[in-house]
């Protein structure tokens, strides 16, 4: 892992991402105190279900779901 100092990485950021993207490491220091590292981000694999996959319970409803509204329950909804 190379040291670059904060004024470096400020004036050389694109060379130096594109370095990390090869997989190269920096340690950014402020004087000779490290403050930071620059690494590369290695992104988790996305598990996602296949077309067609059951991914959660079913859907219920009450028996009363689907009856009319009372008419006050109209006039509370403006109707």
């Amino acid at each position: 892992m190379q040291n670059v100092t904060v004024h470096n990485a400020k004036t050389h950021l694109s060379r130096l991402l594109a370095e990390v993207e090869q997989g190269r490491e920096f340690t950014i220091c402020r004087g000779n105190q490290p403050v930071a590292r620059l690494s590369p981000v290695r992104a988790e694999p996305v598990s996602r279900p296949k077309v067609g996959e059951i991914t959660s319970g079913g859907v219920e409803y009450t028996e009363d779901c689907f009856a009319p509204l009372t008419d006050e329950e109209l006039k509370d909804w403006g109707l």
